[in-house]
């Protein structure tokens, strides 16, 4: 069926206006056939439309509107159903899952569309011209590119795909159209790392100012990998190796391209026990949500809440977290808690689920909350950061629900954003209730 569904209407908008419902079907725009959300937002940026409306019954309306700049039509869609990735990468976090979580968790999308619309990472290796031309056309930019590597054998045998469109033709002609692209790298000690990540680092720097970024994240192993390639973890000693040569390269790139362009992934500082940069070194964090400057940014957000902070009538907490961010979330805890008069308990939860390997506070387990927590004087109430929990539904990766863990636990559970003034908030708010 073509065009759009329509799932709700913004009451008191033009479309409730023209008598337009939920479950009418938005068809085109001045003639042009709806694929997406997308063509919506492009093909109706205009001031005069003719919509092309499907109603329920199969009715076709023909609607007119003039309406004042971008004055909002007032339609909500579903989001768009993502196209299926036909990749077998030999490191893929979906093939290392255990039996038995959601089913949304199994399904690998390789959509430069949901690219464009979420900032989702995509391989690109199965585009062709037509979408390329689309993408063009309708500037859908920035896009978020995993190269893992520019050498097309290598690229091949990492993404376990043969016949793969060169990712370098791929990125020249998008440069070419003067579209911006964020990358990635997934690091594997002993694959792609070495003469290859040179490679693979000049290739993408070549064309900045389109390659906006280039972040390096090391490769994540669970302990549910079988029948899989072997691979290497990236451990203590190599981290540390590898953030002090590459933290110099990244320097030298900075210099020569007039701005930041290389980032190494938080858990190469972590894992390697060595410190971080400042806060300013990042830019305007372009790679943020890949774990790139989380934690120099809670960092200075801490010392920005610990010059605020006041004493609050006293009372006890416990705050949870994986154990990657232990040490830098118990100093400002410990700080918070002088300051404060609270008595905060910093717990950080061993991932059993995943395996000792995976030790990020977002792929913590609800099940795993209340086995790290069960027979500890708990406080008053017990701090869980929001990552651990699907935006809008509150479910953890095992589907434990907030309440649960509550029930199990016999202590009240508050979910706080996982920042520091998310946290100081929260105590705030509890030792006005006292």
């Amino acid at each position: 069926m073509t065009g759009l569904a329509i799932e709700k209407v913004i009451p008191g908008s033009i479309a409730e206006e023209m008598e337009i419902e939920p479950g009418d079907r938005l068809a085109s725009i001045n003639g042009h056939p709806l694929r997406d959300i997308i063509d919506y937002n492009f093909f109706g940026a205009e001031e005069s439309l003719t919509l092309e409306i499907v109603k329920d019954d199969g009715e076709v309306w023909e609607v007119e509107i003039e309406r004042d700049g971008n004055e909002p039509l007032g339609f909500i869609f579903p989001s768009p159903t993502p196209l299926q990735c036909g990749n077998r990468c030999i490191f893929c976090f979906v093939h290392q899952l255990p039996a038995g979580l959601r089913s949304p968790l199994y399904i690998k999308d390789e959509d430069y569309r949901l690219s464009f619309l979420y900032g989702n990472y995509v391989t690109m290796a199965n585009i062709g011209s037509e979408e390329i031309g689309r993408i063009k056309e309708q500037r859908l930019s920035p896009l978020y590119i995993s190269v893992h590597a520019t050498d097309a054998a290598l690229r091949e045998k990492l993404l376990g795909k043969a016949g793969i469109i060169p990712i370098m033709k791929v990125m020249e002609e998008l440069a070419a159209g003067r579209i911006t692209m964020h990358t990635q790298v997934v690091l594997c000690p002993g694959i792609n790392d070495g003469d290859a990540l040179e490679g693979t680092v000049a290739d993408l720097a070549g064309l900045h100012p389109w390659v906006e970024s280039l972040a390096i994240v090391p490769v994540g192993l669970t302990r549910h990998r079988k029948r899989l390639p072997s691979l290497q973890p990236v451990t203590k000693r190599y981290a540390a190796a590898f953030v002090a040569e590459w933290s110099r390269r990244a320097s030298s790139l900075k210099e020569k391209l007039g701005g930041p362009f290389l980032f190494l992934a938080d858990e190469f500082y972590i894992k390697g026990g060595v410190p971080f940069p400042l806060l300013d070194s990042y830019g305007d964090l372009p790679q943020l949500e890949n774990g790139v400057g989380m934690i120099p940014l809670f960092l200075d957000e801490a010392s920005q809440i610990l010059e605020r902070a006041a004493p609050l009538k006293p009372f006890s907490a416990t705050v949870v977290t994986g154990e990657s961010p232990y040490r830098y979330l118990a100093d400002f805890l410990n700080a918070l808690g002088r300051i404060t008069g609270v008595e905060l308990c910093l717990v950080s939860v061993k991932n059993r689920l995943f395996g000792a390997g995976v030790t990020v506070t977002g792929l913590v387990s609800g099940r795993d909350i209340i086995a790290a927590l069960k027979g500890r004087g708990l406080g008053d109430m017990v701090l869980i950061p929001d990552v651990m929990l699907k935006e809008g539904e509150g479910l953890f990766l095992d589907d434990s629900t907030v309440d649960e863990i509550e029930e199990a636990l016999g202590t009240r559970v508050v979910v706080v954003e996982a920042t520091p003034s998310g946290i100081y908030e929260a105590i705030l708010q509890r030792s006005d209730l006292i």
